[in-house]
């Protein structure tokens, strides 16, 4: 992946990984942006102006700055996620991390990211990155796949469990 390579070459691997997760926050949390990123409406021109005008307020590091303005240059932006996704598992790979994605029901804190990373790590015997998503509809609880095991510790899954228990 291009950004990767760069970042690698250039020693900001960190601050770009710092400036998606930064951008992602900005998807998950405004309508307006994850309608810039994904509308098909939105002209190169009008997208390459917003990002330059938001970039900025996000504090977003300059190789990330010049990469969404490519994106946006080249009708991208959409492939955002994405992007995000694979950069997050190249950083992780780089650093000999292992990836886990967490999806709960409401935002988790420092302090339980960091509780969530301990117990990882100790079950794993190696460092582990959480990428997570806020699903709402799960109830509650937590759904962490790391590499091919999926755990689903959420409350919707614990319901259909005992719904169809409760059918015979």
């Amino acid at each position: 992946m291009a950004l990767f390579e760069l970042a690698r070459d250039e020693k900001q691997i960190d601050a770009v990984s710092a400036s998606l997760s930064t951008l992602n926050q900005a998807v998950a949390g405004s309508d307006d942006f994850r309608r810039l990123v994904t509308s098909p409406l939105v002209n190169r021109t009008d997208a390459g102006h917003a990002v330059a005008a938001v970039a900025p307020q996000l504090g977003l590091d300059p190789l990330t700055t010049k990469f969404l303005g490519v994106l946006a240059a080249n009708r991208r932006l959409r492939d955002l996620p994405a992007i995000m996704r694979a950069y997050r598992q190249l950083a992780a790979q780089y650093r000999g991390e292992t990836t886990a994605e967490v999806i709960s029901a409401h935002p988790l804190d420092a302090d339980q990211l960091e509780a969530l990373k301990a117990k990882l790590k100790a079950q794993t015997g190696k460092d582990v990155s959480i990428e997570t998503t806020v699903d709402k509809d799960i109830l509650g609880g937590l759904i962490v796949k790391l590499g091919s095991r999926q755990v689903d510790g959420s409350i919707r899954t614990k319901l259909n469990m005992l719904a169809h228990a409760m059918k015979g």
